[in-house]
């Protein structure tokens, strides 16, 4: 009961990261790496035209993730991402923070913010 006390509320944000589909995986991943341990992977499709796409290089085709992640580590994540995007060949992408607001039940929180200490790990 003493460890529920102490225990304080870890606020998190949710992280939309869009890149190019192809490297979907490997930038979840990447999140994953921060203990996201909810994420979530939609794909589609640009709006440019694929005239102008194919001129300029790009691909019509993202992956949208979007991931919990602890506020304390959101700065990590975003610099990491932000390196990776310069770095990795044909890597760009865009990443946005949203807050959350509120969170039904305790037991999903601690899921989503990667909790493990009242799961008896």
């Amino acid at each position: 009961m003493e460890n529920k006390k102490n225990q304080s509320i870890k606020k998190a944000k949710l992280i939309i990261t869009i890149v190019d589909r192809n490297k979907t995986e490997f930038y979840a991943d990447v999140i994953s790496g921060f203990d996201s341990n909810l994420q979530m992977v939609m794909y589609g499709n640009g709006t440019a035209p694929n005239t102008v796409l194919e001129n300029l290089g790009f691909n019509n085709e993202k992956g949208i993730i979007f991931s919990v992640v602890q506020n304390e580590k959101i700065k990590a994540v975003l610099n990491t991402l932000d390196d990776k995007f310069k770095s990795i060949r044909n890597g760009k992408g865009v990443a946005v923070v949203v807050p959350i607001s509120s969170v039904m039940g305790l037991s999903l929180y601690q899921f989503m913010i990667n909790n493990r200490t009242n799961r008896g790990e």
